[in-house]
């Protein structure tokens, strides 16, 4: 299955456990294993996935699959997926449990109780329809086990150790489709990142675009880390979520090249889907000081960082006049929610060259 480009989609950890779950409890049934094995995701789908382990043992089933995730750079992607399933207690239904490198919930906020495996519930649904279709129509009394080999280095990748969510990765997936360089993940990321941060009473968080400015506002505000939002281009998630579930104080720190974009109105700061306005930063020279050669050398220049050094050699305070006008930016789109903003502008080593 391709995209209109020509890319592949690939499928979630959640599709990849919920056949693993499928052909273990064929076997527990049977006493055979399907391969493929066929499920059918939520909006009708039915992709066939290859085992690539399987045991029988005495009351219980084990599948394995290999995670595909297409041409998307998912970090859980060749990961081997396993689902083991045993009968429960008459009358307990489907359980499930976190096994090996997947991970367990510890703080509030997510979509799961604190102490609960970290699958989630569209995954559990699936699961849970797969192995009733199997048992007749009847919801079976069963204990489903994921496990992923190395997931927790795996997870050591991903937002769950900021989430609160120790062990191992998390079992995810609202459709069972990876679209390739999709940027749904991310920016579910990002939402669940400030609806941990609100269930723990923090009541500042920092939206950063990346590494070095994450450790700049950390630095600067003395916020823990599950304070700090990889917004990375995504400053627009930020804000639009924030206005919904706001939070009082919200920090935007970025470096000048993002920053300048969000000044300019953008709030997908991705290179691809935004670029650098010399003219507008030639503007923002001359009303912070700039004298025509300065902004002629802007209009002139290469990259922001470049009109940056420019302008520090003139003695024009570009990076304020950045962050002055991306704090209008923001403010726009938060409305009246009640959440205060402040920019912290960065250069490529991480000095502040620019706050408002």
């Amino acid at each position: 299955m391709t995209t209109p480009s020509g890319l592949r989609y690939g499928w979630t950890t959640g599709a990849c456990a919920t056949a693993a779950t499928a052909a273990a409890y064929a076997a527990l049934l049977t006493g055979s294993f399907p391969d493929p094995v066929r499920i059918t995701l939520p909006k009708g789908q039915q992709p066939a996935f290859a085992l690539a382990r399987e045991h029988l043992g005495d009351g219980w089933a084990s599948a394995s699959i290999v995670k595909d995730a297409g041409d998307d750079p998912d970090v859980t992607h060749g990961a081997l997926i396993t689902a083991t399933v045993r009968p429960g207690p008459p009358g307990s239904g489907v359980g499930f449990v976190a096994g090996p490198g997947v991970g367990t919930v510890t703080k509030p906020g997510l979509p799961l109780a604190v102490g609960e495996p970290a699958i989630n519930p569209v995954p559990r649904q699936l699961m849970t329809a797969a192995v009733t279709e199997l048992a007749g129509g009847a919801v079976p009394d069963l204990v489903i086990e994921i496990s992923v080999a190395d997931g927790a280095e795996i997870a050591k990748h991903t937002w769950n150790p900021r989430l609160g969510i120790l062990g191992g990765i998390s079992i995810l997936g609202t459709t069972g489709i990876v679209v390739p360089y999709s940027c749904a993940a991310w920016i579910d990321s990002i939402r669940r990142g400030i609806d941990v941060a609100r269930a723990v009473g923090h009541q500042h968080v920092a939206g950063c675009t990346g590494s070095t400015s994450e450790k700049t506002a950390a630095q600067l505000y003395g916020l823990p880390e599950d304070a700090l939002l990889d917004m990375g281009d995504f400053a627009g998630a930020v804000l639009k979520y924030l206005k919904r579930h706001p939070i009082p104080r919200l920090t935007i720190a970025g470096g000048i090249g993002k920053l300048a974009k969000l000044a300019d109105g953008h709030l997908d700061l991705h290179s691809g889907r935004s670029q650098v306005d010399f003219r507008f930063l030639a503007e923002l020279a001359r009303s912070a000081g700039g004298r025509d050669p300065v902004v002629e050398e802007v209009l002139a220049a290469n990259s922001a960082l470049d009109v940056l050094q420019i302008c520090q050699r003139a003695g024009v305070p570009i990076g304020y006049a950045i962050a002055d006008r991306a704090r209008q930016t923001a403010e726009q789109v938060l409305g009246d929610a009640p959440v205060a903003v402040d920019i912290v502008v960065i250069d490529r080593a991480g000095a502040i060259v620019g706050r408002a």
